[in-house]
């Protein structure tokens, strides 16, 4: 499975929530709402979550494997980090 387009929508207001991304995979599924947060050391990633009965949050989607994992996160922050330059939308 390979992604093949990723889009950052920036967020103009303060906070800790920099920016949300939908990517798209074998130009055939797309995961939207998947956030970029500003932690105390560096931004990380956060997949689509719900809250349960219970006040925790729960993804909807994620990657199973810590490959995939690392490779869908280096792909968003590396486009994140390039968007910072150029337009809203980054392609992998």
């Amino acid at each position: 499975m390979e992604i093949t387009d990723i889009r950052i929508r920036k967020m103009n207001t303060e906070g800790k929530m920099k920016a949300v991304v939908s990517v798209t995979f074998d130009e055939a599924f797309v995961i939207h709402d998947i956030k970029i947060i500003e932690g105390q050391e560096k931004v990380f990633v956060a997949m689509p979550s719900r809250k349960t009965q219970d006040g925790e949050y729960k993804d909807i989607a994620h990657p199973i494997n810590a490959q995939m994992r690392e490779k869908l996160h280096s792909a968003i922050i590396a486009a994140y980090e390039a968007s910072e330059d150029s337009v809203e939308s980054a392609e992998v």
